[in-house]
């Protein structure tokens, strides 16, 4: 198209084309700039070949308004999309959930834009109270190293009083990458994504250890759910996940969805805890 404005210029004008008006390496919002320009220095032109100008502009325009990402309009969209299709239809649901909220779960899923909980196991509003993070880590126990995290577990056990914690692992994931090719000298070039994901550090030396024949992808997957298991016996560093893991009110869980292939994996871990022994 930008070939269209250059001659339509070249016809249009008995002035020399400069340099700033020859647009075929120019981008399309340039382009434009450049005609909506020439219309306003190019007083003398003939009423047909402003009005082809002017023609070409919107078109343009228009183009540059279908291939261009609106975020605005997207939020939009799919606000509506879901007031229409899911709050409106169900009005007892969001009514309850105006009270308050009672989960049954607290899952732990990563940050990755493929593996969002809702969509994968089809929690509607209240189910689940979710917490996100790169390669779905739980840190142990510190109330200033990862208090935030910390925070979130306390609420969920001691006031939402959640009946089972879900770790979620998948395939494919970048943090277990990242953590998988860390040099063993601890070099970093990152600064937070490599400290975070450290969490994990023994279920890489487990993997290491034990299937070094294997390929970097297949111990990769491999770690994916091995860090789930790390992250399952650091919520036991947590006293009051311990202490309701004790008395049977809450469960642990790990899992690992594979998005590759569809499937999805469940499992529960025996940590064969005794109840604290009160001195």
């Amino acid at each position: 198209m930008a070939g269209k404005f250059t001659r339509c210029m070249m016809l249009c004008c008995s002035a020399k084309v400069t340099k700033e008006e020859n647009m075929g390496s120019e981008t399309y919002e340039e382009a434009i700039a450049a005609l909506s320009k020439l219309l306003s220095d190019k007083a003398d032109l003939g009423s047909v070949a402003a009005a082809k100008i002017k023609q070409l502009t919107a078109e343009l325009e228009a183009a540059v308004g279908s291939t261009q990402f609106d975020p605005v309009k997207r939020i939009e969209t799919g606000f509506l999309h879901f007031k229409k299709e899911k709050y409106e239809k169900n009005p007892d649901l969001y009514g309850e959930l105006a009270k308050g909220q009672s989960p049954k779960f607290l899952v732990f899923a990563c940050s990755d834009s493929r593996v969002c909980p809702s969509h994968i196991l089809d929690f509607q509003p209240g189910e689940a109270f979710m917490v996100r993070n790169i390669a779905n880590m739980v840190p142990p126990y510190d109330k200033t190293k990862y208090s935030g995290v910390g925070a979130a577990i306390e609420y969920a056990v001691l006031h939402l009083k959640v009946e089972n914690i879900v770790v979620i692992g998948h395939s494919c994931c970048g943090g277990i990458k990242g953590l998988m090719s860390i040099p063993d000298d601890g070099t970093t070039a990152s600064d937070f994504i490599e400290q975070w994901v450290s969490i994990c550090s023994p279920a890489k030396t487990k993997v290491k250890s034990e299937n070094n024949e294997l390929s970097f992808s297949e111990q990769c997957t491999n770690c994916e759910k091995e860090a789930v298991n790390v992250s399952l016996g650091n919520l036991l560093t947590y006293p009051f996940v311990r202490e309701a893991v004790v008395k049977k009110s809450l469960v642990l869980k790990g899992a690992h969805y594979d998005f590759v292939n569809g499937k999805f994996d469940l499992w529960n871990l025996d940590f064969k805890i005794t109840p604290t022994l009160a001195v």
